[in-house]
């Protein structure tokens, strides 16, 4: 079944003359999907292909305006497919922009360090950046309708939404693939890519960090039940976030000494993947970590939400020292929201000394009642 994604709208909006789009996300969202069926509707001339090209190789490796105009001024759009893969992308992109101007470009990839490292700085200005995640509610609302979308709450919650995930007709193909996901994310983009020789560590750090989703982490105890050093600690966290795996949030932190502000929390971009990196895909009712699937859940859904309607926001957490707390803070415009993730139905009162600190704050309680406005609206 095909899941209609919001980029299908607004292709006239996001591609120009002279810049590079650039669509990045983690694996097996359906990016190349997506681009395909744009372009299999593309009346104009057309040039695509992959970073696996060696010919492709050839022509951005020579750095010639001459070259780059001949090979492409009869072309109006180009796609490359898994563009980091082209050593210089990011040059050989900038000098076919500037040269060719007419030519409007659509650049893919998984990694997002290669993608940042690789594109980012030569590219300066005259690229357009797009994330794509797996499946959002916001996506699935128009389609499946809030009824459905509800009914399937704890698929969502233990599975995740990777578009192929949701057609697979039986629990045990779900589990499979999520299993074969989870190993192509730790396997393939960083193990190989980044040649990383311990990747028990790694596997052991994430399954540390599943286990604490809603809670203040610190590198330096990382490091202790691990047996690593802070620093190295520091340094898989950065990768796991660059391939689309985990999200750092940091503390709140403005007018008070007792805020919690050196510590972070960390959430992962799919439930699916991270039950499946603790290897646990059973109903709700048999477990006892339905308080942090939900948080996860309802985190990942806004970070969608807001990427998909360009709500730009800075998002944290708010922890004092005497533990009073809020889950999720989002800062934007001059004002600041706080939401707290309630799985189960008990009312909920905002700290007092978040409301006496920070007078024109808004708060509300996020619950099975409330949700899909909070992540569709």
């Amino acid at each position: 079944m095909w899941y209609n994604r919001y980029l299908e709208s607004c292709w006239d909006d996001i591609l120009d003359q002279g810049r590079v789009l650039v669509l990045h996300g983690p694996r097996r969202v359906g990016k190349t999907s997506l681009i395909e069926k744009y372009l299999s509707t593309y009346k104009g001339n057309l040039f695509k292909s992959t970073g696996e090209d060696l010919s492709l190789h050839e022509v951005f490796r020579a750095q010639s305006i001459t070259k780059l105009q001949s090979f492409f001024h009869n072309y109006e759009l180009v796609f490359i497919d898994e563009a980091q893969q082209i050593p210089k992308v990011g040059l050989g992109l900038k000098m076919l922009v500037d040269h060719v101007p007419h030519v409007r470009v659509i650049a893919s990839g998984s990694s997002s360090f290669d993608l940042s490292n690789k594109l980012g700085e030569p590219l300066t200005g005259r690229q357009r950046i797009r994330l794509l995640y797996p499946l959002s509610m916001y996506e699935l609302l128009p389609q499946l309708g809030g009824m459905q979308v509800h009914q399937r709450l704890e698929e969502f919650l233990i599975f995740g939404s990777f578009p192929e995930i949701l057609d697979k007709p039986t629990i045990d193909d779900k589990v499979e693939y999520a299993k074969t996901l989870r190993d192509s994310y730790l396997l393939k983009d960083l193990l190989i890519l980044k040649n990383l020789k311990n990747s028990t560590k790694i596997v052991d750090l994430l399954k540390l960090l599943a286990f604490q989703i809603g809670k203040e982490v610190s590198s330096a105890e990382l490091g202790n039940s691990l047996g690593m050093s802070k620093n190295t600690v520091e340094k898989y966290l950065d990768l796991l976030e660059k391939v689309f795996i985990i999200i750092r949030v940091r503390g709140f932190s403005r007018n008070l000494r007792k805020e919690i502000a050196k510590t972070s929390r960390f959430y992962f971009w799919d439930n699916g993947i991270r039950n499946a990196i603790v290897n646990n895909f059973s109903s709700l009712k048999n477990r006892s970590d339905q308080g942090m699937l939900w948080e996860n859940f309802l985190f990942i859904e806004r970070q969608k939400l807001n990427a998909y309607t360009r709500r730009f926001a800075n998002y944290y957490f708010w922890r004092t020292y005497d533990r009073q707390e809020i889950d999720y803070i989002e800062e934007s415009g001059g004002e600041l929201h706080g939401y707290d993730f309630k799985w189960d139905d008990k009312p909920v009162k905002p700290p007092k000394l978040w409301l006496n600190t920070y007078e024109n704050s808004f708060f509300q309680a996020i619950t099975k009642e409330n949700y899909l406005e909070f992540i569709t609206a």
